[in-house]
């Protein structure tokens, strides 16, 4: 069976945008635990525009912009880049109300069908094997362009052979799977680049970096059985990416929804995830039912999927459904309360991380535990020259 999957870097504009609407759910979950908060965001060139509404009991004091500005910077939109955070003009028409958040955040406010998902065990995180290798890559690519300040306000230095490159670019993967044989066959990567960067050094480490990736994977899972010299290995088709982030293409909150979830193979509904407060039901709702179905697959289903609808003002679904290879373990319909889920996932666990499109493959979130502690070792990436230099000689 021939399998694929993609991912974009966190400096992807539409992950810009995922990035910075759920700094800005942080911020107002800090003032207010029981916030109402729902942003969308969009940039294009140097402009960024804010849009939505929020209601804290206490006004929230620091500017938007700010926190787009961090954003941008956190993720490597610095001098020197093709985007300079600090020169983001930002428009902010965020309606900030002052007063009880209850009246929306401490029900269902919504209707929605949420699918929850998950299969094959702890080692692939209970996703499908193409989209946690995805992840796995996204994550080695990332690590590799990330700079990293030394001392206070010192200089900036590298933390991986790609050190100022990106942070904007795309992966796709593909892979045959035969039973407990997983054989990758293509990588396909994009990667912003600088100017003075030579095209084959790019090349090789980019390869450098994904090798490392990869001979991780393959010393946690023997699953995984091609060696890295049998994978083609595309990179940049179109020619050097120079212009990257939203000075290259536009980005909007919730346009990568099949990345956050669960890849393409796996049906998804409801809505967009970053840009909500916790207690939304498109977003609560989904790691509900992502958590039904780890516990699922942790007693004893080959592979679940549970698909829950709600209606407004209803504290319970109107329906929960399951699907399921094996006999597993099943929740309760408590489980789906919208009181007891707001109990049992803590507002704290919002923030830009998560618009990165973790929400699914951190293995330190309640729902993607399950019953258990998740091996966070499975895959140890390489993050420093000579360990990625050793997994390659390997």
């Amino acid at each position: 069976m021939i399998r694929m999957s993609e991912m974009v870097l966190p400096g992807h504009p539409d992950k810009f945008c995922d990035q910075v609407a759920d700094a800005v759910i942080a911020e107002a979950m800090q003032i207010d635990a029981d916030a109402y908060a729902q942003v969308e965001v969009a940039t294009w060139s140097d402009q960024v525009w804010i849009n939505g509404g929020i209601c804290t009991r206490r006004p929230m004091e620091r500017p938007l912009a700010d926190i787009v500005r961090e954003v941008g910077r956190g993720i490597g939109y610095t001098d020197g880049n093709a985007i300079d955070a600090g020169r983001y003009q930002v428009q902010d028409a965020v309606c900030k109300q002052v007063g009880d958040p209850a009246r929306w955040s401490a029900h269902v406010n919504d209707q929605c069908i949420i699918v929850g998902w998950a299969g094959y065990d702890a080692r692939t995180r209970y996703l499908p094997p193409e989209h946690f290798l995805a992840h796995v890559f996204r994550e080695a690519l990332a690590a590799a362009c990330r700079p990293v300040r030394l001392g206070g306000d010192g200089p900036l230095a590298g933390e991986g052979p790609l050190a100022g490159e990106g942070p904007d670019g795309k992966l796709l993967i593909r892979l045959r799977e035969e039973g407990e044989r997983w054989q990758l066959e293509h990588v396909l990567v994009t990667l912003q680049q600088r100017e003075s960067t030579a095209f084959l050094d790019l090349c090789a480490n980019i390869n450098a970096v994904l090798a490392g990736a990869y001979a991780a994977a393959q010393a946690a899972d023997g699953r995984w059985c091609a060696p890295w010299r049998a994978v083609e290995l595309l990179i940049n088709p179109n020619g050097p990416l120079l212009n990257g982030g939203s000075d290259g293409d536009n980005g909007q909150t919730g346009r990568k929804l099949v990345m956050d979830y669960y890849g393409p193979r796996v049906p998804i509904g409801g809505g967009a995830l970053s840009g909500k407060h916790l207690s939304h039901i498109d977003r609560i709702g989904a790691y509900a039912a992502r958590e039904a179905a780890v516990r699922a697959v942790q007693g004893g289903a080959g592979e679940c999927l549970v698909r829950v609808a709600w209606a407004p003002n209803m504290p319970v679904p109107l329906e929960v459904s399951w699907e399921m290879t094996g006999r597993g373990s099943r929740v309760t319909s408590d489980f789906f309360a919208h009181e007891e889920m707001t109990q049992r996932y803590s507002a704290e666990l919002i923030g830009a991380e998560l618009g990165r499109g973790t929400h699914f493959y951190d293995a330190q979130l309640p729902w993607n535990r399950g019953k258990q502690l998740l091996d966070t070792a499975t895959v140890r990436i390489p993050r420093q020259a000579p360990e990625w230099k050793t997994a390659i000689a390997a």
